[in-house]
């Protein structure tokens, strides 16, 4: 999906630089133009980065719903 449209810029290719080890808004920007021009994108980007800078340790959130007991109704 595309996170830049100006620079034609998808998550892919975010998701690939950060396995690399690119894990700075500013390294993206710089390799790809993403938040280079219009700025719409930046919020996105930043998500996808977070998905590979969270520490290891950090939990994974359960969806509030969870609680729920008709979810756990079978």
């Amino acid at each position: 999906m595309y996170v830049c449209v100006c620079r034609q810029v998808t998550d892919r290719q975010i998701r690939e630089l950060c396995r690399g080890g690119k894990n700075s808004l500013s390294e993206v920007r710089a390799r790809l133009g993403v938040a280079s021009e219009c700025g719409k994108c930046t919020k996105f980007a930043r998500t996808i980065l977070n998905e590979f800078n969270r520490p290891v340790s950090d939990p994974v959130v359960t969806p509030a719903y969870a609680a729920l007991p008709e979810y756990h109704a079978a």
